[in-house]
């Protein structure tokens, strides 16, 4: 999968594939799975926007959100990937836009943002 200048991918047959805008919120209880998951995120790290992380010591855990703009699938893979690790929770939330081919097809109105 290549990512290509509009927002979308090619696929392993070459068909381009609609990215989507995503944000995946992690809350990490086990930092000894931190490793793990900094390698997955490695892993996807073309179709990452942003990530921020918030250490909250009186509750000894990690809040980390990442923003992601790729095919539903990868974000599904990733969130999943995450998820599955010990001590480690994800949910993901998909933005109301339209997927990338759509708003190829047509211009989107300035947001003020």
């Amino acid at each position: 999968m290549t990512m290509t200048s509009e927002n979308t991918t090619t696929g392993a047959a070459g068909e381009p594939q609609p990215t989507r805008v995503a944000l995946i919120g992690i809350v990490v209880e086990n930092p000894q799975a931190v490793p793990g998951m900094n390698e997955i995120l490695h892993e996807y790290a073309r179709y990452v926007i942003g990530r921020m992380g918030i250490p909250y010591e009186k509750r000894g855990v990690s809040i980390i959100s990442v923003a992601v703009d790729a095919p539903a699938d990868v974000i599904s893979a990733l969130s999943g990937k995450i998820g599955r690790l010990e001590g480690i929770s994800t949910k993901t939330i998909y933005s109301k836009l339209p997927d990338s081919s759509a708003a190829a097809k047509q211009k989107l109105p300035e947001t003020g943002i």
